[in-house]
């Protein structure tokens, strides 16, 4: 069975609002099996364009990463973030290891 990945890109607007969306994210992350591979550290960007953080979040399966996201747990501390960051999060299928 293939991992699920977020991938995840972030400018943070109001950095007391994130910490409240940041510390409430992870009841939703371990429910589901996350760890984080890349988590807001250094990066280039050779082509295109991105945000000012950069996060990559595996979870044990595609289907695990869709349900946490759409968890009551996730939406509830997604509402924490709403004026306090610009975001965007993508959930990748990845590549089957058998």
């Amino acid at each position: 069975m293939a991992k699920g990945y977020w991938i995840v890109h972030v400018d943070i607007i109001d950095p007391e609002k994130f910490k409240a969306y940041a510390s409430a994210t992870p009841v939703a992350l371990k429910k589901y099996g996350a760890q984080f591979l890349a988590r807001a550290g250094q990066y280039q960007n050779p082509e295109g364009a991105t945000k000012t953080r950069n996060s990559i979040i595996e979870f044990p399966s595609y289907q695990a990463a869709i349900d946490c996201y759409y968890s009551e747990e996730y939406q509830a501390a997604a509402k924490l973030r709403l004026s306090a960051v610009t975001i965007d999060v993508v959930i990748v299928e990845g590549v089957d290891a058998s």
